[in-house]
């Protein structure tokens, strides 16, 4: 269960973490204390990663080959 949770409300953690073989817990904090040091600017690039992610999966899922018809 948890890692369904952590698949719908932190994937961009999660995806971080494994492109760059580090914990998600890391990457969520370093989201955390960026965002109050720099003053909520990170969340926005949060936002922009979790579009262009769940874009990438929209595609994903949606590509057939034509040979099944």
């Amino acid at each position: 269960m948890r890692d369904a949770i952590e698949m719908s409300v932190y994937g961009v953690c999660s995806y971080l973490g494994r492109k760059m073989s580090i914990p998600s817990k890391k990457v969520r904090l370093f989201f955390i204390y960026t965002s109050f040091i720099a003053l909520g600017s990170p969340i926005i690039i949060y936002l922009i990663l979790t579009f262009v992610l769940n874009l990438k999966h929209m595609v994903k899922t949606k590509r057939n080959p034509v040979w099944d018809i």
